[in-house]
């Protein structure tokens, strides 16, 4: 090899180097801001459908703990309910019981003794 050869050799290596360097810069510049955005666009419709879902689950629960909810206040309603019926019977139970004792203490009152 000719010094002039080896020259030429290192003047294209030099060339390709440089050239290679434009060309990578270039396309990470070109592609760089265009991965931004769309992983921005990514990341965004993530959120959005995260959101969604997490609204959707939610609306779905709240349904679900008003009925169980209402179905609880129904059935304390209901127990409520019989309480106080309950109570009812027992208030007309004792009243039935006091006038029947008063009775039986008016009667041995008016009664002549033996």
């Amino acid at each position: 090899m000719t010094a002039e050869t080896q020259g030429q050799r290192r003047y294209g290596f030099v060339i390709g180097l440089v050239t290679g360097t434009l060309v990578g810069a270039g396309l990470t510049a070109w592609l760089a801001p265009r991965a931004a955005s769309e992983l921005r666009a990514r990341v965004t419709d993530s959120a959005r459908r995260v959101r969604r879902e997490a609204s959707g689950r939610y609306q779905v629960t709240s349904a679900r703990v008003d009925e169980a909810v209402d179905a609880l206040a129904r059935k304390g309603r209901g127990v409520r309910n019989d309480v106080a019926d309950a109570i009812v019977r027992g208030a007309h139970e004792v009243e039935r019981h006091a006038k029947a004792a008063k009775g039986d203490v008016d009667g041995a009152k008016q009664a002549p003794p033996v």
